[in-house]
């Protein structure tokens, strides 16, 4: 897999029958390694080590229905009260993040309100946080780190 522009973690992979599986500490089991889910686990390791967001607020792949279709979510993180925090949407290092991108994600949010968006391939990140008053997105250069 290729570097991506995260700092280094240490991931728990193997190899079963040439196919390379990657440990996920979220739903705690191996996971198929493809390229968007190289880039996955390492916004779960920056959301954990980096921004030190507990584990346990932290969702990986759950189905949502959005106007009666299933769609999957990459990752979303919880608010202390259970209201969400942010959710992020993962693409591989070979896909361009697009308006397209950003239009997935505002779909997801329309069913689970968040406060903030991220959307990665790995190599790029873009980050904004929601006005719900006037309607907009804010980007930022950032996302806040956990608060206890």
């Amino acid at each position: 897999m290729i570097k991506l522009n995260f700092p280094n973690y240490n991931f728990r992979i193997k190899n079963s029958e040439n196919t390379f599986y990657i440990f996920d500490p979220i739903r705690k089991k191996f996971i198929v390694l493809q390229p968007e889910e190289w880039v996955r686990q390492h916004v779960v390791q920056f959301l954990i080590n980096e921004k030190k967001y507990p584990a346990s607020h932290i969702n990986v792949e759950k189905s949502l229905t959005i106007n009666g279709l299933l769609k999957r979510y990459d990752i979303v993180v919880f608010n202390k009260d259970g209201s969400i925090h942010l959710i992020v949407e993962c693409k591989s290092p070979n896909v361009s993040v697009d308006q397209h991108t950003f239009d997935q994600i505002a779909r997801y949010n329309l069913a689970l309100d968040g406060d903030y968006l991220m959307v990665t391939n790995g190599l790029d990140h873009y980050y904004c946080q929601l006005d719900y008053e006037s309607e907009k997105y804010i980007f930022l250069r950032d996302i806040p780190s956990y608060i206890r």
